[in-house]
């Protein structure tokens, strides 16, 4: 019987798939017996060599799935997910890796207690740097609040489950409520569904989440550089996500507006102090002036 099925998505991910595979393989506190490892892959340019490659390495350890197309994400993990067995899901991307066990202690949590729902751990950067994004408040709170209560929470480790949702670059799920709130919303092709999952299984009463700071993973994004147009993205997603919980896109505007107001003023103390970033300051510039065009077409309609 299998009491943990893993589902990662790929799309050209050669230069990361496998390192992660070899880090759940290194790391399993659980006999291989009891793990389903099942790998999507959304049409990459050689998804041939690399399955050959994987089977080669890691043989019936791993499920393979050439998906019939790129539906996206979510589109992605669905297709996963319906072919899982086990009863606890864990969502991962290829560009995560274990540095430690973490399967056993959070097993044995969803199967001591039938209303837990959702389990996050900590994200590093590092082996020794944390992130700040192991988990992130909702969108629709006020954007000065959001920033400050996401970059305190995370700092020490207290994690609010009516307002965060984790990162959903690695976390466990129910597939019994999951499948229960619909999977991943695939009208959306990439970026925020963490933030819809934890509003559709929250809505439909599955509100334990539990955070465990002691369990940690790396999420490899240290070196990823500012990028507009990634952020950009972000946004259309959360204004498109939010109207379900009856938020107008000016509602969200207003939030990132603020938010970013704080991270720019965040990089000119960082550069006050010999500490800034004048890539990440001037993304940022760019991206108010950017959300602020957006709000003033609106108001202008």
């Amino acid at each position: 019987m299998k009491r943990l099925s893993i589902i990662i998505v790929t799309y050209n991910s050669e230069h990361d798939i496998y390192d992660c595979v070899s880090s759940i393989i290194n790391f399993s506190d659980i006999p291989l017996s009891e793990l389903e490892l099942i790998i999507v892959d959304n049409n990459s340019r050689d998804t041939d060599t690399m399955f050959e490659n994987l089977k080669e390495l890691y043989g019936n350890n791993i499920i393979l799935i050439k998906n019939t197309h790129n539906g996206g994400y979510g589109q992605g993990n669905n297709v996963g997910i319906k072919k899982a067995t086990a009863p606890v899901i864990l969502i991962m991307n290829p560009d995560v890796r274990l540095i430690e066990p973490i399967f056993k202690t959070t097993i044995e949590a969803f199967e001591q207690d039938s209303k837990l729902a959702m389990y996050g751990m900590k994200q590093m950067l590092t082996a020794t740097i944390p992130s700040t994004n192991s988990f992130t408040c909702t969108y629709a709170l006020n954007g000065y609040i959001q920033t400050i209560m996401s970059s305190v929470c995370n700092r020490y480790d207290h994690y609010i489950a009516k307002y965060m949702h984790f990162s959903g670059s690695c976390f466990y799920i129910r597939k019994q409520m999951f499948e229960h709130a619909g999977l991943f919303d695939e009208s959306v092709f990439m970026y925020g569904e963490e933030e819809d999952i934890h509003y559709r299984m929250w809505k439909l009463g599955y509100t334990k989440m539990v955070y465990n700071p002691k369990l940690h993973y790396i999420h490899m994004v240290k070196d990823r550089k500012p990028d507009l147009k990634y952020e950009l993205k972000l946004i259309d997603v959360a204004v498109f996500q939010n109207k379900k919980k009856g938020y107008t896109a000016i509602d969200i505007l207003k939030n990132r507006m603020r938010n970013t107001n704080l991270l720019i003023a965040r990089c000119k103390l960082n550069a006050f102090l010999g500490k800034g970033d004048n890539g990440l300051q001037e993304m940022l510039i760019d991206l108010k002036a950017a959300i602020k065009h957006r709000m003033n077409t609106i108001l202008n309609k």
